[in-house]
């Protein structure tokens, strides 16, 4: 490799790079101004994909959210006194 591809592999790293944060420039802000990640609503939309993929052939959106639950004990069940599950209750 000559000295000339070194600095245009270096140049278009650079531009791909500055074309990632121009496309995400406004989530990159409202993190900075909130400081909230989106982790939390990630990890549960990975379990539900989970569930969905065992669930299959399940037509009734009741048994589909029965599964969700049993793939995920960690996520606490709305119940009849505390109807909002945790994670929906402000910090």
């Amino acid at each position: 490799m000559s000295c000339t591809d070194d600095r245009e592999e270096h140049r278009r790293a650079v531009k791909d790079f500055v074309t990632l944060v121009e496309k995400h420039w406004d989530g990159i802000l409202a993190w900075h101004k909130t400081h909230l990640s989106n982790g939390l609503l990630e990890g549960i939309n990975s379990l539900i994909q989970a569930a969905k993929a065992r669930a299959r052939g399940y037509r009734n959106k009741n048994k589909m959210i029965t599964i969700v639950y049993l793939t995920a004990p960690k996520l606490h069940l709305p119940t009849l006194t505390n109807p909002t599950p945790a994670y929906m209750t402000s910090r």
